[in-house]
């Protein structure tokens, strides 16, 4: 086996893949030679495009099972399927209607498991078997105040994608990427200002937020032959992590003047 990242003849399918995180994701796994659909309700006004090639879409629900088996009964094959898809509003769980925080967790993980299975059918009888990839969240594995039904819905993600690597070995691989902070085109509904995304960055210890190329280029990986061992795996892109808040805290090996 060669030492390549070259997906070439293969087909991924990106949900949420035309903004954002995803744009990132389509793009780079375009680059790697992939024939890539994006899936999102809505059409962009332009398709993620790289390496003089450009994506094809899809439209539909993924929370919806009928659609997404039409969708995958509709093509050739799939080699990668990318659940990236999901998102939250700030949302304090004992504010506004139960069915918001349901749906929450409907988008973030449920659809995962359908789109998950309807690709998995396919993968498992077709050469190469097939490889899925969950885009988690570092709020899986720690407190999420504010967005208490995602953080539940990533942690959901993680151990889906941990028991789906052992109930589908060994035709498909199953991983996840947790992801810390990411600078989309919708930071500053987080993060505020240029300002506050720079004091912001500046507690990761890389010193920035992620780009959504990174995420790209760690599905591209946990795609390729090169992870042809890999499965069940989390791996983590945050940067470092987060400075421990009690160093701030704690009155003690502090610098002198």
């Amino acid at each position: 086996m060669s030492l390549s990242l070259d997906l070439t003849g293969r087909l991924a399918v990106v949900t949420g893949g035309v903004r954002g995180v995803g744009l990132g994701i389509s793009r780079a796994l375009l680059e790697a030679g992939a024939d890539v659909v994006a899936v999102a309700r809505r059409e962009p006004a332009s398709l993620p495009s790289a390496g003089g090639r450009t994506a094809r879409f899809a439209s539909f629900d993924v929370r919806d099972a009928a659609a997404a088996q039409a969708f995958f009964d509709g093509l050739d094959r799939v080699d990668v399927l990318v659940n990236n898809a999901g998102g939250t509003p700030f949302l304090p769980l004992a504010e506004g209607e139960i069915r918001t925080h349901a749906k929450i967790i409907e988008l973030n993980l449920t659809s995962a498991m359908i789109m998950s299975r309807a690709a998995n059918e396919r993968m498992q009888v077709q050469d190469g078997g097939g490889s899925i990839i969950m885009i988690s969240s570092v709020s899986g594995t720690r407190p999420s105040p504010g967005s208490a039904a995602y953080g539940a819905a990533k942690a959901g993600l993680d151990n889906l994608a941990t028991s789906l690597a052992v109930e589908w070995a060994p035709r498909v691989r199953v991983n996840s990427l947790t992801l810390g902070m990411v600078r989309t085109e919708q930071s500053h509904l987080h993060y505020g200002d240029e300002e506050g995304i720079a004091a912001v960055a500046r507690t990761v210890p890389l010193g920035r937020l992620a780009d959504p190329y990174d995420i790209g280029a760690a599905c591209a990986f946990l795609a390729s032959d090169l992870a042809a061992y890999i499965s069940g795996s989390a791996l983590l892109l945050h940067g470092g992590g987060e400075r421990p808040a009690f160093l701030d805290a704690a009155n003690v090996n502090t610098k002198q003047d």
